[in-house]
């Protein structure tokens, strides 16, 4: 089957600006506030990286470091993302 995908100008990523997020990544989890949005990187403000989430539906992860100043992912390597509930 074949579908169509229409860009939509204000969707996917830069509709989440200003919100708490997770992004799953290639190798590593981050979670933080994304204040950023272009097509190479996003930038998240108190930016944490995830070594082990704990139940998904439970606030916040069981193991979670902090990463200095503001962090900057690579929009390719991520595979999904979602505002933190």
């Amino acid at each position: 089957m074949k579908k169509l995908i229409e860009e939509v100008a204000g969707e996917g990523l830069e509709s989440l600006l200003g919100e708490q997020v997770t992004l799953w990544c290639e190798c590593y989890i981050y979670a933080g506030k994304l204040i950023g949005v272009n097509t190479d990187d996003v930038l998240l403000e108190d930016a944490k990286v995830v070594y082990e989430t704990g139940p998904l539906k439970t606030a916040g992860f069981k193991d979670s470091q902090e990463l200095p100043n503001q962090w900057y992912v690579r929009t390719a390597k991520i595979e999904s993302y979602g505002k933190m509930s």
